[in-house]
């Protein structure tokens, strides 16, 4: 836990990825809801709990502040404080029927995050799930994607979650932030005042770029033409197939859960001459092809997108740092140490690329446009993706929650129209994995859910021993 209030997520204004993100939920389809499923040893105190949450939002103001947009969306959202902000709106407790177990949880966890934000509300909720057997919770936090990308949710995670099960009474106590609540018209000023100091700035950046074409010339066009190029290989269609099974696309979300020790995985994938993250995409691609293949309708590849971190050590926690690989995923081969193989090399050319940054390309023009716009660009280059898998690397120290140990953590990424968003996170020494599947593109989430056990098999079996198979949460 800090031992001061924490600097997470400062920025007054949304950026402009946060700005599209936001915007484009003029579509249902591509909401951008992120929750954490955290696997408690025990139930946690509430009224512990409700103080931890209410000290968390006095340690990071953002969750205290809600989304004003400009008049007519005319400029950039602000973060400003909610004059009405009520703790008892964000933090809440249910309790599954005996017996559900986690097919309880995975339930609420489902239902929580289909369920619309408040816009006029800080876009954050917690749930805590009690009745599971042997006296144990789950804690469930919901986030809008415009407030953090997943290594920023990490950073936050770590920065609030006690390292002992009993209350430290030497925590910092802030003050509760304060704020004028600034409103849709101070937001547009505000824009109008920063717009007019970049077109300030433009004959400054004219002088110098006209000064490095006139001192060589010829390298300044090649450089010129190559991100060109560059652009349009990175926006352009990746050059996949999409399967046709996976065709369909729904509004719902559907959540698997599985686990598997971190240990034995990395072992496989130094094995197999790769990194972790090529062996987590081999493992989904298996994964794939195994559910193609049971469904009688084997294909060779589908179109994914792997999201990549842009965070550098010394940015600022909170916000989004990432930017996006899209890709052609071989389905067909077999051999898992071939796949990574060819994860590797895809993702080293993707990184290479030197517009590889598309989101930060394309985001400062489309964040001006209207909603639904916005939507219908965005939407008609994700919903094409079959998959979306993204690695993150968690918690891996012991860490509490109101006194309750917290033994798992599941991430639940958006889905953004794709058939499936897969996530992985590290947590102590285990690798927890969410897949938030559609059921009109994936319509068997039993057979799917042996199919990821079956994918990650075929990796680990690249390793110098035979672990135990991943575990499956239903």
């Amino acid at each position: 836990m800090t031992e001061t209030p924490m600097s997470w997520a400062d920025a007054d204004e949304m950026s402009p990825f946060e700005t599209l993100m936001w915007r484009a939920e003029a579509d249902p389809a591509l909401r951008s809801t992120m929750v954490a499923v955290a696997a408690l040893d025990s139930s946690p105190d509430w009224p512990r709990l409700v103080a931890a949450h209410d000290w968390a939002t006095r340690m990071v103001p953002r969750f205290r502040k809600r989304v004003v947009e400009p008049p007519l969306g005319l400029g950039t959202p602000v973060w400003a404080a909610d004059p009405d902000f009520d703790l008892d709106r964000h933090v809440r407790r249910v309790r599954v029927p005996e017996g559900t177990g986690w097919s309880g949880v995975l339930e609420a966890a489902e239902h929580l995050a289909t369920t619309p934000f408040d816009r006029q509300r800080p876009p954050w909720e917690a749930l805590l799930v009690e009745g599971l057997p042997d006296g144990r919770a789950a804690y469930l936090l919901k986030m809008h994607h415009a407030t953090t990308d997943g290594l920023g949710g990490v950073q936050l995670f770590s920065g609030l979650l006690n390292r002992h099960r009993e209350t430290d009474p030497d925590k910092p106590q802030p003050d509760p932030p304060t704020g004028d609540g600034v409103g849709p018209w101070t937001a547009l000023g505000r824009q109008v005042r920063h717009d007019a100091e970049a077109l300030a700035s433009v004959p400054v950046h004219m002088v110098r770029a006209v000064g490095a074409a006139l001192r060589d010339p010829i390298a300044r066009a090649r450089e010129a033409v190559a991100f060109g190029l560059s652009a349009i290989r990175v926006i352009g269609d990746p050059g996949g197939t999409a399967s046709p099974l996976l065709a369909e696309r729904g509004p719902d979300w559907r959540f698997v859960a599985l686990e598997l020790p971190f240990a034995p995985f990395r072992a496989a994938a130094k094995a197999g001459g790769g990194s972790v993250n090529d062996a987590y995409v081999a493992a989904l691609l298996g994964a794939f092809r195994l559910y193609h293949e049971a469904m009688g309708a084997p294909t060779d590849e589908i179109r994914m997108a792997i999201p990549v971190s842009l965070r550098a050590d010394d940015d600022d926690a909170g916000g989004n740092r990432i930017a996006s690989l899209r890709l052609a995923g071989r389905i067909d081969e077999k051999d898992p140490a071939a796949r990574m193989a060819r994860i590797a090399a895809d993702v080293a050319r993707g990184r290479a690329e030197p517009a590889a940054d598309d989101v930060g390309l394309v985001s400062p023009l489309l964040s001006r446009l209207p909603g639904s716009v916005i939507a219908a660009v965005a939407g008609g280059i994700t919903k094409g993706n079959d998959l979306q898998a993204s690695n993150v690397p968690g918690i891996r120290e012991e860490v509490f929650l109101a006194g309750a140990r917290v033994e798992r953590v599941y991430p639940y990424a958006p889905r953004p129209g794709c058939a499936a968003m897969i996530t992985m996170l590290t947590h102590g020494e285990v690798c927890c994995v969410g897949a938030n599947i559609d059921p009109a593109a994936i319509t068997d989430r039993e057979l799917f859910g042996r199919c990821l056990v079956e994918g990650f098999v075929e990796v680990l079996s690249l390793g110098p021993e035979a672990p135990p198979d991943p575990t499956l949460h239903a």
